[in-house]
């Protein structure tokens, strides 16, 4: 896209207000539904999408340093939540057993349960704080626009 703004880079005032709106929304919304889903499951914010990602491989063990790009985050973050999780009996780390170095991550039957139990509560969270509060245009706009700027991001 060409710069709107000129040669001095500044957003112009239609652009920073969409960029201000998304910074500032993204972390209330965040901060307002895992307080919800650890009122209503005991599950962190952080456990829900490792339990998501592990839960969409069904039975497939997920390499750790995979499971770390799905959710976006650094493998030592990883790493010390999983200890967490693993001491709370959500998850198992085993050895690999193609290469000893690496750690193969399996969901629990008591972290299936506790993800299943948590889904359809953080599902009407998301509904209320999210989807009904825009029109149908609205969320289907928004959800091109995130895939653009995804596609944008992974290509570039």
């Amino acid at each position: 896209m060409a710069d709107k703004a000129g040669e001095s880079g500044d957003l112009d005032p239609v652009e920073l207000r969409a960029w201000r709106g998304l910074i500032e929304v993204t972390p209330l919304l965040r901060q307002r539904l895992d307080r919800l889903l650890t009122a209503d499951s005991g599950l962190s914010g952080s456990d829900y999408p490792v339990l998501v990602a592990l839960f969409e491989r069904a039975d497939r063990a997920v390499r750790s340093t995979e499971l770390a790009e799905l959710i976006g985050w650094e493998q030592s973050r990883l790493s010390h939540h999983l200890a967490r999780m693993e001491r709370r009996g959500l998850v198992q780390r085993k050895r690999h057993d193609a290469d000893n170095r690496g750690a193969e991550v399996h969901l629990t039957p008591q972290g299936r349960a506790a993800f299943q139990s948590a889904a359809r509560g953080h599902s009407r969270a998301v509904r209320t704080h999210f989807a009904d509060v825009l029109s149908p245009a609205q969320l289907a706009a928004l959800g091109e626009i995130m895939e653009t700027i995804k596609h944008h991001l992974e290509t570039s």
